[in-house]
């Protein structure tokens, strides 16, 4: 066997393209072609299924001692198969055997059966064998023969007596196999049996309507092969009917009793009284007639007798006994059971080599069948290869030519067992088509290995270096196992692989193959891998499963775990219900258990972890399932009745709480009566979601009473109480609108208004309801529709002092009638008056102010869901018992606090309990309610609260982006915003990635996320490669849905291979948002994106040498130019500076490109501007923030102080291409990026560098003035945008700058205003703190740059707001502007100007 699968290792490399073809474009290696014509492929001879089946099963048989039986089997093949019976799973020999021997058609005879106390030989369980060489094997279901045993009674009759019509039982029981043989007699005569006189199945002979002939000696005989067994006789006296009258008793009750589909059942019941009781039945409450049906036939003595019995027919049983003075009950449960039966049976199956397969068998039955496999005859065990997936089905992994053959799914149960079978063929591979084929893939690499899946990388074939059109196929197997797997890629040109479900600590063997149109090439050089060991843990337990037992229980069922690492001590058993966090644990010792006390027809999942004396063990998979369906547990809620005319009333209702629902509701029992006849209850079926029912027939001017019961499949849950409603006395017309409501009052209040009104003069038109209209001005911005017993309402949340106008229209099915209008103003908050303002514009008789009603208690709100509230409350105004006998109705309102202007919502509701429905999630809700009679209304009770359950999140987290960390380009940093519909506090997240966007989720790499961090790095990715991600955030309650794929390549190059200008500017990955450029910027060449210095192929030495003299000679010139150009501009600037002083006071004006605009520096927001005491220092002109006006690099000194702000990161518009030293005050060059500070010595003291699509790139020291014309413009930003930048951030921490001036007047700017009181935080930010950095005090000419922005020297920190950094050719212009309007003398003199206002500041502000 082992040489036969390594000759069938090495697949021939011609053939693979038809097993590609077999796949039907599907990527799952288990793919193969199913049953019907096989797939051709040319000059391939491919074999048919062969028809092999049985024509006859054997059947269960019971038999008695000494007699012969037939246990009959054919099947059928061509050519004729050999038929072998099996007793007990052991083969028979049948060739030495005189009893038992095989027919020709291959069944079994036994001609005398055996059988004793102590010896058995022929009872037992039968199977029959059939098999035809070279094609397989097939067996037949079991079949169970019984011998019945030796009789004996378990009851016999005795003497009793019986009054003349009536009922009388002898009791003859024994052995169940015995039944059948059990007969009686009467005075030593065979007793006749007829419909009065009949034999229970259980033996007992029962009388009904007793005479005088029946009386006499009785005695059962049990006549099986031996001679006869007699019971003890009994006598029975026929007394004469008596004057007095007798108890009612039950002579014989109904049992339980359970029966199997197809089969008849007796469920026995017999009483006995004066007078003579008459016999009913019921089912599930529901009464059966047994006269009319073919089903149910009524036998002697009131027993039951159900023909045919089906799942239908399953239920609780009522015996009712009734004879006139009294009434007793008596009940039994009736179970139906099925035999297994097949839903989907395995089909016929071509397949290659290597391949996985999945024979598919779903079965159906009661109890619950259980399923084995069967290969050839003999049982298929669980292992690596053979697998049981999906509770049912087999697959095989890896297939050999040895695994052809029969398989056959047996499904069993205590009812009976089945069998299907399908046949599988291994192919050969066809001869490639003539063209080339690919060569082997190059570099096959394992990537990544962990303990249970390894990934492989290859580059493509040399034959075809593009190599888009190419599959691929990686073969597998452990080292020293015979049999190969293939896993196949997901689409041409993919040249990765992750191969999962590996073993820990193991070797495997690894290859590839690619393939083109013209067949499979060459097969790379074999890889040998070894997966990570694991700790000596147990590994999964195979096998699990888990089936419902009954409503409130499941048994979990799994295997001990195939590497247990040692001895297993016992196993943990976790469940937890679906939707909910907690998940409970069970310590077990064996390989099964049952958990009890679960709620009905809920979904559970179950998980096991093996412990060993190492500890625990890797847990299975969880496996789900739902507990069986019951009857409900509650009634429907929320019953109201809708008289719609004299013989006709409306019901209402709303289904269970969910919880108590106990299954899916297939229907509900509508029960109503006359209140006068209460025993005369007329029933109606409504079937579905239905929740209204139109009870039509009535009679006119009665009241009735309504009750509602939900219906499962399984039964009638509990009913609602009784709710009563009054017919009209006569019809009303409803063929028209109502007329106008005969008055219209309204009473202002400040917030609130009250309408009062009467009904229409003309009663005789139906009136539904009110339809109330109301706003400021116009009567039609808010409508509300209430009861038409209602007389009174109060319109609430208005505003104080505003005019309304409204309009009452009174409304039935036909439509709205005429409105009626009135105005009303609502009191000032000042007015407590309670003057009462009534109608406009109409006479008006003023209506007393009813005594209002005593509010609700006792308002309590029970959460029941994510999105239900169920309100009670008591009415101290009613009985004790809580009765409501009058027409009032309660006012329910609810509203949330989030948003604070959330309007309350209504709903009426006749009882004292209201489902509110459709709320939100983890949610806080007040609720409040009022009761009203007629005219009188109550205030609103005490406000009760609630909050929803969490649900798990209905949306996806938003925003994400994804961006690379700087100086790492295999770092990357993934960032995102909360989902909008969180459902509950998120507890977590979970980052899917992957180089694939098309494979399933479980193959995608996941990176956790714990709290509610929005910013997480991912690192050591692979460089030049696009990845995929995804996020879903969490909560208690579970995962919600996934954001949309996001993309982004890597970087080609490590940061060591290029300047940091590089980095920013050719490393930005699809995730990225990349700045605005303009349409003329062109990046520099250094950014390309090649990791061979050119995006397409290698530039040749000479070239390269060429550019490079060529780039230099350019810049030397740019770098000349320039000097001249900003030397001869500095010139002009001071004549022109001269022109233009002209006040004294302050205020000058400002000539430049034909321009006059104020600097944007001096700029003072007062309404912003707050006055905070100012460090008193040596320094007589204390700086407050870095200025945007242009200096000399002479008059800065470096920083000399640490940034102690926790500065929270935001997002910034990107810059474009700039270099690492350019400045950056939130490091915000690529969105939310890692903490990062740059110490000031670690940078060139000549390299202020300013990249922008207008100015070209040059040393600082070429020209003092040009250096500080080109800083970075997120360092010095005018004032406006430091305003902008004061709304944005208000709510972040503010860094503080200290910079030290060398001229008196050079460095002033409006200081920023921190935000009042404590900063807040959005929490939607993530907030990462920038690192402190120490720079030493050098006092040197030159300006450095840092990544943070700021200069100064050691003071006190002061506030500033760090601005956004602008659009770089936007922020360019503004410098250049700024350069040719203003000089240095003139900005000297307005800045002395404001410096001095500042000081009067200042020293108001120490005062």
């Amino acid at each position: 066997m082992a040489a036969e699968r390594g000759a069938r290792r090495l697949l021939s490399t011609s053939s693979f393209w038809l097993c590609c073809l077999l796949l039907l474009g599907r990527p799952a290696p288990a793919a193969a072609a199913r049953s019907g014509s096989p797939p051709q492929s040319p000059g391939s001879s491919i074999r048919t299924f062969t028809p092999f089946y049985f024509l006859v099963e054997p059947v269960d048989t019971l038999s008695v001692r000494g007699s012969s039986v037939i246990l009959n089997c054919s099947a059928y093949s061509e050519p004729s198969p050999k038929i072998e019976w099996k007793k007990d799973g052991t083969f028979l020999n049948l060739v030495s055997d005189d009893r038992r021997q095989l027919l020709s058609d291959g069944s079994l005879f036994i001609s005398s059966v055996v059988h004793s106390k102590h010896n058995k030989p022929d009872e037992g369980y039968y199977q029959c064998v059939a098999t035809v060489e070279s094609l397989g094997t097939i067996v037949s279901r079991t079949a169970k023969l019984t011998v019945a045993g030796l009789p004996r009674f378990a009851s016999q009759p005795e003497p009793s007596s019986v009054y003349a019509g009536n009922s009388a039982i002898l009791n003859c029981e024994v052995n169940v196999d015995m039944v059948p043989f059990v007969r009686w007699e009467q005075n030593r005569q065979p007793l006749l049996l007829d419909d009065r006189v009949i034999k229970l199945p259980s033996g007992t002979l029962v009388i009904s309507n007793a005479t005088e002939g029946d009386g006499g000696l009785y005695r059962c005989i049990v006549e099986s092969s031996g001679p006869p067994k007699y019971s003890d006789e009994a006598e029975l006296k026929v007394l004469p009917d008596p004057e007095f009258t007798s108890n009612l008793v039950f002579l014989k009750q109904p049992s339980s009793l359970v029966r199997v589909i197809g089969q008849s059942a007796v469920l026995p019941c017999v009483a006995s009284g004066l007078p003579t009781p008459t016999i009913r039945w019921m089912k599930n409450e529901e009464a059966l007639d047994t006269q009319s049906s073919e089903k149910l036939v009524l036998l002697a003595g009131g027993s039951l007798e159900i023909s045919d019995v089906t799942e239908d027919d399953a239920g609780t049983y009522f015996c009712i006994a009734d004879n006139g003075n009294e009434t007793i009950e008596a009940q039994a449960e009736f179970t139906v059971q099925a035999q297994p039966e097949f839903l989907k049976q395995p089909t016929n199956t071509y397949a290659h080599e290597s391949m996985d397969i999945v024979f598919e068998c779903e079965v159906t039955g009661k109890p619950t069948p259980t399923v084995k496999w069967v290969k050839n005859g003999d049982m298929v065990i669980p292992s690596d290869y053979f697998k049981i997936v999906k509770e049912h089905n087999l697959q095989v992994l890896g297939l050999v030519k040895s695994d052809e053959g029969f398989y056959q799914c047996i499904a069993e149960n205590d009812v009976g067992n089945a069998q299907a079978g399908a046949q599988l063929i291994i192919l050969e591979h066809a001869p490639a088509t003539t063209g080339p084929l690919p060569s082997a893939p190059r570099d096959v690499v394992a990537s990544l290995v962990s303990t249970r899946f390894i990934k492989l990388t290859w580059r493509t074939p040399a034959s075809d270096p593009h190599g888009d059109n190419l599959t691929y196929s990686v073969f597998y197997t452990k080292e020293g196992i015979a049999r190969e797997r293939v896993e196949n890629t997901s689409r041409p040109g993919e040249m990765q692989v992750t191969i999962q479900n590996l073993m820990p600590a193991t070797v495997y063997i690894f290859r590839v193959m690619a393939q083109n149109k013209h067949g499979s090439g060459e097969s790379s050089a074999p890889l040998r891998v070894e997966t990570q060991p694991e700790v000596q843990l147990p590994g999964p337990a195979p096998n699990i499963r888990a089936y419902a037992a009954s409503p409130t229980s499941i048994t979990v069922t799994w295997e001990t775990p195939l590497s247990g690492n040692g001895e297993i001590q016992n196993y943990k058993l976790y469940y937890m219900e679906k939707g909910t966090d907690k998940e409970q644990d069970v310590d077990v010792s064996s390989h099964f258990h049952t958990i009890n006390g679960l709620k009905k027809y809920t979904e559970y999942s179950f998980r096991v972890v093996a412990y060993n004396k190492h500890g625990p063990g890797v847990s299975t998979q969880d496996v789900a399932v739902r507990t069986l369906s019951d009857v409900p547990s509650a009634a429907p809620q929320n019953l109201s009745l809708e008289v719609r005319n004299s013989k006709s009333i409306v019901i209402h209702w709303q289904p269970p709480p969910p919880a108590t629902q106990n299954g899916q509701i297939t229907g509900y029992k509508i029960r109503y009566r006359k209140a006068s006849r209460k025993s005369d209850v007329t029933e109606t079926l409504v079937t579905g979601t239905q929740l209204s029912q139109l009870i039509e027939g009535l009679d006119r001017g009665t009241e009735y009473n309504f009750r509602v019961a939900a219906l499962t499949v399984n039964g009638t849950g509990p009913a609602t109480d009784w709710l009563s409603a009054e017919t009209f006395e006569s019809d009303l017309d409803e063929t028209r609108v109502p007329e106008v409501p005969s008055s219209l009052h309204v009473r202002p209040l400040v917030t609130s208004i009250v309408v009062s009104w009467t009904p229409p003069e003309n009663q005789n038109i139906v009136v539904r309801g009110y339809a109330i209209g109301y706003g400021i001005g116009s009567p039609h911005a808010q409508t509300i529709k209430v009861d038409y017993k209602q007389r009174y309402y109060t319109i609430e949340n208005l505003d104080p002092s505003s005019h309304y106008v409204i309009t009452l229209k009174a409304f039935n099915n036909v439509g709205e009638g005429i409105p009626l209008y009135e105005s009303a103003v609502t009191r000032p908050h000042t007015d407590t008056s309670e003057v009462d303002l009534f109608v406009i514009n109409a006479p008006y008789t003023p209506v007393p102010d009813p005594t209002p009603m005593m509010p609700p208690v006792g308002v309590q709100a029970s959460i029941l869901s994510h999105d239900t509230i169920r309100i009670t409350w008591a009415d101290n105004s009613l009985p004790k018992h809580q009765k409501i006998t009058d027409s009032r109705y309660y006012t329910v309102r609810w509203k949330t606090n989030i948003p604070a202007n959330t309007k309350y919502k209504n709903a009426n509701a006749t009882t004292l309990s209201y489902l509110v429905t459709g709320l939100k999630a983890n949610t806080l809700y007040e609720f409040s309610v009022m009761v009203t009679k007629g005219r009188r209304s109550s205030t609103w009770s005490m406000t009760a609260h609630g909050t929803t359950f969490e649900f798990v999140p209905t949306s996806p987290p938003k925003d994400v982006t994804v961006v690379s960390k700087e100086g790492k380009p295999r770092t990357i940093i993934v960032n995102w915003q909360p989902p909008s519909e969180a459902n509950g506090k998120i507890t977590g997240y979970i980052i899917y990635y992957s180089t694939d966007v098309n494979a399933e989720i479980h193959d995608w790499v996941i990176e956790p996320v714990v709290g509610n961090r929005l910013t997480h790095q991912i690192q050591e990715l692979t460089l030049d490669t696009p990845y995929y991600f995804k996020i879903q955030a969490r909560n208690s309650k579970g995962m919600g849905p996934m954001s949309e794929a996001v993309q982004f390549r890597t970087p080609k190059a490590d940061s060591s291979d290029k300047m940091p200008n590089d980095q920013a500017s050719g490393s930005a990955g699809k995730g990225s948002r990349l700045p605005d450029l303009g349409s003329d910027y062109k990046p520099p060449m250094s950014g390309s994106n090649s990791p061979h210095g050119s995006p397409t192929s290698p530039l040749d030495s000479s070239m390269l040498l060429v550019i490079i003299v060529s780039v230099g000679v350019v810049t030397i010139v740019v770098v000349v130019v320039i000097a001249v150009f900003c030397t001869r501009r500095t010139t002009s600037h001071q004549k022109k500076k001269r022109a233009a002083c002209k006040s004294v006071n302050g205020s000058h004006k400002y000539k430049g490109n034909s321009k006059d605009v104020k600097p944007p520096d001096l700029w003072i927001h007062h309404e912003r501007l707050e006055l905070k005491p100012i460090d008193k220092s040596p320094d007589p002109n204390p700086i407050m923030t870095d200025t945007p006006i242009p200096r000399n690099s002479q008059d800065i000194t470096p920083v000399d102080n640490s940034m102690d702000s926790n500065i929270h990161q935001r997002r910034n518009s990107y810059r474009g291409h700039e270099s690492e030293d350019s400045m950056s005050t939130l490091a915000g060059r690529r969105g939310m990026r890692p903490k990062m500070m740059m110490p000031f010595d670690s940078q060139p003291p000549q390299q202020s560098v300013r990249n922008t699509p207008s100015t070209d790139t040059m040393p600082a020291s070429s020209s003092q003035t040009c250096c500080t014309d080109h800083q970075d413009p997120e360092g010095a930003t005018s004032s406006s945008y430091l305003a902008s930048s004061q709304e944005e951030d208000s709510g972040q921490s503010l860094p503080t700058a200290h910079v030290r001036p060398s001229h008196p007047l050079k460095s002033f700017a409006v200081p920023a205003v921190p935000p009042p009181g404590p900063p807040t935080y959005d929490p939607a930010l993530p907030s990462t703190p920038l690192l402190s950095q120490q720079a030493l005090n050098h006092h040197i000419h030159s300006v450095k740059t840092a990544s943070i922005g700021t200069l100064g020297r050691s003071r006190p920190p002061m506030p500033v707001v760090v601005p956004s950094a602008p659009d770089v050719q936007e922020t360019t212009r503004m410098l250049e502007d700024s350069e040719s309007s203003y000089e240095p003398d003139e900005l000297t003199k307005e800045m002395a100007h404001l410096e001095g206002l500042m000081k009067d500041l200042n020293a108001i502000t120490t005062a």
